[in-house]
């Protein structure tokens, strides 16, 4: 009878090849595409913009794909996945805490210029039986473009 296992060197090649397949698994072609094309801009797209920009650049590329690759990303702290109230869901290319604005005229979001405020989770901490583990606070108004046409309405009215 023949004997078919590999032995001890075996074993230390499939411990390699399971960290390269780990590492391509981390940042594929179509990862990289995706977050580099999310990276370039500010404007927080939706799945369906990133996909139309991706698509430049992979044409064979799925809308499944794009969404399944933003559930990575996120996962991998890379990007953050925005769930603004009244909107669809957006990305940001700065993993990092910050808050956002949201016009309510056009839906358009950017990036709020005050750092986050942690110690309102410092402050809530004790007073709750919850663990507190984060905070999401969204302001809201109109941008520059929708309050000059509001103005220019209201003129005209």
């Amino acid at each position: 009878m023949l004997d078919f296992s590999l032995g001890k060197e075996a074993d230390h090649f499939v411990e390699i090849m399971d960290v390269e397949f780990d590492k391509k698994t981390r940042m594929t072609r179509q990862r990289r595409v995706i977050l580099e094309e999310i990276r370039k801009t500010n404007n927080h797209p939706a799945a369906d913009e990133i996909y139309e920009r991706v698509r430049k650049r992979l044409p064979r590329i799925s809308l499944g794909t794009v969404y399944r690759n933003l559930d990575v990303l996120c996962d991998l702290g890379e990007i953050q996945r925005l769930e603004l109230s009244g909107a669809m869901k957006r990305y940001d290319g700065i993993p990092k805490k910050h808050y956002h604005i949201r016009c309510v005229g056009c839906d358009c979001v950017d990036d709020a210029p005050i750092a986050p405020l942690n110690e309102l989770e410092d402050d809530l901490y004790g007073t709750t039986v919850y663990e507190i583990i984060g905070h999401n606070l969204e302001f809201t108004g109109l941008c520059p473009r929708c309050s000059a046409q509001r103005g220019q309405r209201q003129a005209a009215g």
